[in-house]
């Protein structure tokens, strides 16, 4: 295992250690491309790459032969401009005058998505007299981000504003493509159909981590994000491998007496005598409060040797407690795996109450960060 270039925490000052598994970030790529073999297949690395890290996974990916990238944020884009120098970089959340003429500088793509913008975008090409290539975002359905049908269909005539940029994409969002059979996904792909007539030539993207899975939506470029993360993107189907391992050391193992509470708000009893171990892990760490346990109901579990131990009371800010008292002798050092060898990111997510998206971006920064595969 090689430490990540954004690590900045040494592995004997962390309360616990992630570990990025780039071998299975660059196979869940793959078998994503291999949905659609007629189509690019690009990665959505927003939200610093799911909480993975875009100064780790994007080499990486770049590596596997992906070419295409999506960030949120011009400041995400000029990181990743800066390990993929060579890669088509859009930006998805929003065009501001005052940042034009960085996606100039850094040859970043606007994604735009209003008329204004489009005005705006257009004006500055002009100004600078270079016709610079952008998406065109249409909203089918929604109901976010995106021109109407209408807007898109103006833009599409010739006119000052579509002879000024290069329209390199036409692009939608799919709502509900995780949901299988869900009617509105349907009516975004006929829609999509009318909006790509509009723009004979021009590479589409309907498709996100659902949409690869749906020959309808899949297009000239396919624009994945969760899926290859390793979390849940279709209900019913299977994730992909895995990427993240969470694992952290014992701090302390007391005995706590049959009737004893443990944690804030006494939230959970001990329902016989209990040996609880403690971990230096909390919600300041993204291990969210919501995934603790009480007497009223189950929370998370985590993994000591072969034995699923639950946790025992509130997740803390810094610590969690846990219910080691089938597990045998464990003792402070011992390794409790939180994300890993069968838990998956859902898992916790579902004891939270949230979904393996949130668990992913909160991953904190306090963890020794390495990297595997």
């Amino acid at each position: 295992m090689t430490q990540t270039p954004a690590a900045a925490v040494p592995p004997d000052e962390a309360g616990a250690h992630l570990t990025i598994d780039l071998g299975a970030l660059a196979r869940n790529w793959r078998a994503l491309a291999a949905m659609g073999p007629r189509a690019e297949c690009a990665a959505v690395v927003k939200a610093d790459a799911y909480g993975t890290g875009i100064e780790t996974t994007v080499p990486a990916l770049a590596a596997a032969g992906c070419r295409t990238f999506f960030v949120a944020h011009l400041s995400e884009a000029r990181r990743l401009r800066a390990v993929a120098p060579g890669a088509v970089v859009y930006v998805l959340n929003g065009l501001f005058a005052g940042a034009l003429d960085a996606y100039a500088a850094l040859d970043i793509r606007p994604v735009l998505g209003s008329r204004e913008e489009v005005e705006v975008f257009a004006a500055f090409c002009a100004t600078v007299g270079r016709r610079l290539p952008a998406a065109v975002h249409v909203d089918t359905g929604m109901n976010r981000l995106g021109l109407d049908l209408a807007e898109a269909a103006l833009l599409a005539e010739p006119g000052p504003a579509a002879l000024a940029f290069e329209p390199a994409l036409v692009m939608s969002h799919l709502a509900c493509a995780d949901a299988p059979g869900h009617p509105l996904t349907a009516r975004q792909t006929d829609r999509f159909a009318q909006v790509r007539a509009l723009y004979p030539g021009v590479p589409a993207s309907l498709a996100n981590s659902a949409g690869c899975t749906l020959p309808a939506t899949r297009h000239d470029l396919l624009r994945p994000g969760i899926a290859l993360y390793g979390a849940r993107f279709v209900a019913g189907r299977a994730p992909l491998e895995p990427v993240v391992r969470l694992e952290a050391p014992v701090v302390q193992v007391r005995a706590v007496r049959a009737g004893e509470t443990v944690g804030y708000g006494g939230a959970w009893t001990a329902p016989r005598p209990s040996r609880i171990a403690i971990i230096s892990v909390g919600y300041a760490d993204g291990y969210l409060r919501a995934a603790g346990t009480s007497d009223a109901k189950p929370g998370a579990s985590v993994r000591i040797g072969q034995v699923l131990c639950p946790l025992a009371g509130r997740v803390s800010m810094d610590l969690i407690a846990i219910d080691v008292t089938e597990a045998g002798d464990v003792r402070p050092g011992d390794l409790v795996v939180l994300i890993g060898d069968g838990i998956g990111v859902d898992d916790v997510a579902d004891a939270a109450g949230t979904i393996g998206y949130e668990i992913l971006t909160s991953l904190g920064r306090r963890y020794h960060r390495q990297t595997a595969g």
